[in-house]
């Protein structure tokens, strides 16, 4: 009887076009084929910040890529992690990279992609790291993360 409850569920809502995860703000549809809007605060080898405007680093390279698979042009911004993360939450961005890891602070107001890689800092302390993007733009989190398992330059 469950069962059979679920089924017409799925059903009902395979009949509707819904399809999931989704994008509220319909992220990943836009930005395939678009323009991917990256902020990216500096920090190491995670992202460098050059004179020529063009970030660099391991973040930069990934994003290159994902942008690549999604026929995306990318437009960059520069800045805190603080003020990155507030344009990700407005709307402003689509993705923040910075060598974050999964402690971020930055949770509570952004989606974090799966752990993709880990490193040691300064101090010998284990970090996992992680991008933003929008809070509830599922389709295109789900989109990076499958993306960021899949490459090599990730791990």
């Amino acid at each position: 009887m469950m069962a059979a409850a679920m089924l017409a569920g799925a059903l009902a809502l395979t009949a509707c076009g819904t399809s999931f995860p989704a994008d509220p703000d319909g992220t990943l549809d836009r930005v395939t084929g678009g323009t991917l809007r990256v902020g990216a605060s500096d920090n190491g080898e995670w992202v460098s910040l050059t004179a020529n405007g063009e970030p660099q680093g391991r973040e930069p390279d990934l994003v290159r890529a994902f942008a690549a698979k999604l026929g995306a042009e990318i437009e960059w911004s520069e800045g805190t992690e603080h003020v990155l993360a507030e344009g990700l939450k407005h709307g402003e961005l689509d993705l923040v990279i910075g060598g974050l890891h999964d402690k971020t602070p930055w949770e509570k107001d952004a989606g974090l992609t799966r752990v993709y890689a880990e490193s040691v800092d300064s101090r010998g302390q284990g970090r996992k790291h992680v991008m933003l993007v929008p809070k509830g733009e599922n389709s295109f989190l789900l989109e990076l993360d499958r993306f960021l398992m899949a490459s090599e330059a990730a791990k």
